[in-house]
């Protein structure tokens, strides 16, 4: 059972939840298992059963149902020689108007030698006043593979809900061998309706997702992403490559479209590079 540790500064008027949830995988008997599990509240996991011939999965969830500034969650997940795993989450991680503290949100991905992992956590939606710090660091051997994606909605577009104002600092650092091989940051704080209409900005875009495919053998996927990226529904798409890492990033003004191009796409990219049924988590489709 994971502990609740609760921010006792006894100058802020509010309590901030410091949330944790650790994750090992590794491979026993021919099978990925788990082999710790650390939680922290509000971070929960959920283990669904799946196919036989399906990897584990791992749902995360946070039971407080959204973040606010002076939040502070930390994520570690480890996939051991030879294993494989997904991990998602239980459904968009919503960042709620902050008073005037950052919320922050860590996570740290470590692939041992022949090993998968499939990092698919569904969209992070940032309400109007929001201040959201993400960093994602990663941590591949040249011999395994990673799938991930992340994607930010720039508020609840759909019920006439516009980010506006606040701040966001997202970041990705991939690490292949030790060696840096790709860093990613995407900064906006202030008057942000003012930054996303700037030239080279968003525009009105309802958010961004990126997904990266590294490690073993991921460059020679360049042209079937390019070519998934042409074909996707979202307005904006295009696929790069970086020191063997593939980039493919998805913009549009109708955020169904965005998720539904990362859905497409992740899927797609499951068949072609895992070897493995091109569908998502079940957790995408509740």
């Amino acid at each position: 059972m994971g502990a609740c540790l609760i921010d006792t500064d006894v100058t802020s008027p509010h309590q901030h939840a410091q949330g944790s949830l650790a994750l090992t995988f590794a491979a026993r008997d021919g099978r990925t298992r788990l082999a710790r599990l650390y939680q922290a509240s509000p971070c929960r996991a959920l283990f669904p059963e799946v196919a036989d011939e399906e990897i584990p999965q791992a749902v995360m969830i946070n039971t407080a149902g959204g973040l606010v500034g002076g939040d502070r969650i930390a994520l570690s997940v480890r996939i051991g020689l030879g294993a494989a795993a997904t991990v998602t989450t239980q459904a968009a991680e919503k960042i709620y108007r902050s008073l005037g503290q950052d919320c922050t949100v860590t996570a740290n991905l470590d692939v041992a030698a022949d090993s998968d992992l499939e990092w698919l956590p569904q969209e992070t939606i940032l309400f109007d006043g929001a201040r959201l710090d993400r960093r994602l660091k990663i941590d591949l051997s040249p011999t395994s593979r990673l799938l991930a994606t992340e994607t930010v909605l720039f508020g609840r577009s759909a019920r006439g809900e516009r980010l506006t104002y606040g701040h966001l600092h997202d970041s990705w650092a991939l690490r292949i061998g030790d060696k840096l091989v790709w860093a990613d940051a995407i900064g906006l704080s202030g008057d942000i309706e003012a930054a996303r209409t700037r030239p080279f900005g968003f525009g009105d875009a309802a958010g961004y997702a990126t997904l990266v495919i590294a490690g073993r053998d991921a460059a020679t996927h360049l042209e079937a992403t390019r070519a998934l990226a042409a074909a996707s529904p979202a307005r904006n798409s295009g696929a790069t490559l970086v020191n063997g890492v593939v980039i493919l990033r998805f913009m549009d003004a109708d955020a169904a479209r965005l998720r539904s191009a990362v859905a497409e796409s992740a899927g797609a990219l499951r068949a072609l590079v895992m070897g493995r049924a091109p569908v998502l988590p079940r957790a995408w489709s509740l």
